[in-house]
C-alpha cells in the first residue's frame, strides 16, 4: 500500500563521540516489506546509526518512529520488543554453545530450561521451513561455518518475533556461494512482508538484492534513491564525492628473479586431517600471484605456514635460502627479520589486539625496529608520530593514534593492520582477504597500495575469495581446492566461470 507509514522513520538523528560527529541530522524512511540499502565509506556512520536503532547508543537528538508511532529505544531489549532484530558484522554467539542454546539465550521462559529449549525446538523447525534456514539445532557454534552461523543470528532475531531486520555489512565473512544463499534467504522474508536494513559497501549486492539505497557520507545522508534508478558507478561517487575507478588500472606486471620457492608442502592438523598436499609454487619480485580458492581448501593454512604462525613439511626458499619450518628460527618474528610481511585474513584475531591502542597495534611484530628504540626502551613519542603519518597516508578514520583499535569501524582496522604491513616496504608481502569489509574507496587506495608495492620489486602472495578481486589484482592465479593446487592461469586467459570449475574441484582442461 502506498499510504502505509514507514516501517522505520528516524528523524534528525545526531550523535557525537567527543569531538567526532559520527551522525549529524540524519533523517530516513525505510517501508515495510522492502530491504532498504545503506552503503558509504568505512566511518562513515552508518554502524552508529543502527546502533542508535537497535539501542546500543542514545541519540544526542532526533526521534524514531516504528510503524508510525514515537518509540523510545533506551536498550536493545526495547529494541527487540519493539520487532528490531540485528545481525551484526561479528557474530554474537557463544561459540561453545548448540544452535538450539544460542537462539533461546536471554529469552527463556522461566526459570526452567528444559521447557525452553522444547519450545524453541518447534518454533526452530517452523522457522527453518517458512524461511529456508535449515541447520541442525543439536550443532555446537565452533563446529560449523560462517554462512550457518550467520542462519542461527537470523533465527535468533525471527525467534524473538523481529519483523524488522538489521544486517550490517553480512557477506563480509561469506563465500560467494554463501553469499547466493544469503540473498535467496533475504528474498523469502522480504517475500514475507519482512523488512531489511542491509548496511554493505559491495555495490554488487546492493544492485542485486534492494530496492532502495541510501548513501551516507562523513557522518551525514547525502541521497537515497531507488535501486532501479541508478547504477554502481553514480553509488561510488555519491558515496567517495568523487568519482572512483571500480577496476585496478595497473601496467603490465615487470616480473624478476624468483623471491618465494615453494616446493612439496604439506600440513597435517591436530585432528590429523591433512590440510595442505604437496603444494608447489613460486612468485618472483614485482608480481602479484593470487590464491583463488572457497574458504577452508588450504590456503588459511599456506598463509599461516609462510607467515611462520603454523610448522610444515616440505621445503620453501626465499632468494634462494631455505626457510627454517619446525625449528628454532621458523616464528614470526624469524620471517619478519627477512622481509616478510603479512596481513592476516582475520584482523581482530590475527592483526590487532582490540583493547590495545592504534599507535600500539601499529608496533606490533616491528617493536624491535631501531627507528622505535631510544637506548634499551621503546621511543613511544617516535611510534605516535609514525602511525599519525601512517593514518593520515591511509586515511584512517579517526586519525588517532591513541583510539583503542575495537573503536575502529572494521574497514578502518583492516587499513591500520595493511599500513603496518605494506609501509616496512617488505621483499614479500603475504595477504590475506585485504578488503574485507572494506568500502569502495577504501577498496580502490589499498589496491593501489599492493600495486605501488609490486611496481617497487615486491613479490605479493594474495588470498581473497572475492574473484573479482583476484582477476583484477592478480598477475598469476592458482587455484586451491582440498589443499592441493588444481592450476594456474592467466588473469586474461580465463574467467570467473573456470575458475569456478577448479574451486569446485573440477578441471576443464590441462594446468
Amino acid at each position: 500500500m502506498t499510504d502505509a507509514a514507514p516501517a522505520i522513520e528516524l528523524k534528525g538523528i545526531s550523535k557525537a563521540f567527543g569531538p567526532v560527529q559520527a551522525n549529524k541530522d540524519i533523517s530516513i524512511r525505510v517501508m515495510p516489506g522492502t530491504i532498504h540499502g545503506i552503503i558509504g565509506e568505512n566511518g562513515a556512520g552508518k554502524s552508529t546509526l543502527m546502533s542508535i536503532l537497535y539501542g546500543f547508543y542514545k541519540a544526542d537528538k532526533g526521534e524514531v518512529f516504528i510503524h508510525g508511532q514515537k518509540t523510545t529505544i533506551p536498550d536493545s531489549q526495547a529494541a527487540i520488543a519493539a520487532g528490531i532484530g540485528m545481525v551484526f558484522q561479528h557474530f554474537k554467539l557463544v561459540e561453545n554453545f548448540s544452535v538450539l542454546e544460542n537462539v533461546i539465550l536471554g529469552a527463556e521462559d522461566g526459570g526452567l530450561l528444559r521447557p525452553s529449549l522444547s519450545k524453541a525446538r518447534k518454533s526452530l523447525k517452523n522457522l527453518e521451513k517458512e524461511y529456508g534456514l535449515e541447520v541442525n539445532p543439536d550443532a555446537i557454534i565452533e563446529d560449523i561455518g560462517v554462512g550457518m552461523q550467520q542462519r542461527v543470528e537470523i533465527l535468533k532475531a525471527l525467534y524473538r518475533q523481529a519483523d524488522i531486520l538489521i544486517l550490517d555489512e553480512p557477506t563480509g565473512v561469506l563465500t560467494p556461494a554463501e553469499a547466493d544463499q544469503l540473498f535467496r534467504i533475504l528474498d523469502r522474508l522480504r517475500a514475507e512482508g519482512k523488512t531489511i536494513i542491509l548496511i554493505t559497501h559491495k555495490l554488487r549486492e546492493i544492485m542485486e538484492i534492494t530496492d532502495t539505497v541510501s548513501v551516507m557520507r562523513r557522518g551525514e545522508m547525502t541521497a537515497t534513491v531507488k535501486t532501479s534508478e541508478t547504477n554502481p558507478e553514480e553509488l561510488a561517487e555519491l558515496m567517495v564525492g568523487r568519482k572512483v575507478l571500480l577496476r585496478v588500472d595497473k601496467a603490465p606486471a615487470q616480473p624478476g628473479g624468483t623471491v618465494l620457492e615453494v616446493q612439496n608442502l604439506n600440513v597435517t592438523d591436530e585432528a590429523g586431517v591433512q590440510r595442505l598436499k604437496n603444494v608447489s609454487l613460486n612468485i618472483r619480485a614485482g608480481e602479484i600471484l593470487g590464491i583463488a580458492g572457497v574458504a577452508g581448501n588450504g590456503q588459511s593454512e599456506l598463509l599461516a605456514v609462510l607467515g611462520g604462525m603454523m610448522p610444515a613439511t616440505g621445503k620453501i626458499t626465499l632468494n634462494g635460502d631455505e626457510i627454517d619450518l619446525t625449528g628454532r628460527y621458523s616464528d614470526g618474528q624469524s620471517r619478519r627479520a627477512r622481509g616478510i610481511a603479512h596481513v592476516p585474513e582475520d584482523r581482530q584475531r590475527e592483526g590487532l589486539i582490540m583493547d590495545f591502542f592504534a599507535w600500539e597495534n601499529v608496533a606490533f611484530g616491528y617493536h624491535r625496529d631501531p627507528a622505535y628504540q631510544q637506548g634499551l626502551l621503546m621511543n613511544n613519542a617516535a611510534l605516535r608520530d609514525d602511525t599519525v603519518a601512517k593514518m593520515q597516508k591511509f586515511d584512517v578514520r579517526p586519525p588517532d593514534p591513541w583510539l583503542a583499535a575495537k573503536n575502529f569501524s572494521g574497514g578502518n582496522q583492516q587499513k591500520i593492520v595493511v599500513a603496518r604491513e605494506i609501509e616496512q616496504n617488505p621483499g614479500l608481502l603475504l595477504v590475506g582477504q585485504p578488503t574485507r569489509g572494506v568500502d569502495i574507496g577504501a577498496i580502490e587506495f589499498i589496491h593501489n597500495q599492493i600495486v605501488a608495492l609490486r611496481d617497487q620489486g615486491a613479490a605479493i602472495l594474495l588470498v581473497s575469495v572475492e574473484l573479482e578481486e583476484i582477476l583484477s589484482l592478480s598477475d598469476r592465479i592458482a587455484v586451491m581446492f582440498d589443499g592441493q593446487i588444481m592450476g594456474e592461469r592467466l588473469p586474461d586467459q580465463t574467467d570467473a566461470g573456470e575458475l569456478g570449475l577448479l574451486m569446485a574441484g573440477m578441471n576443464g582442461r590441462a594446468a
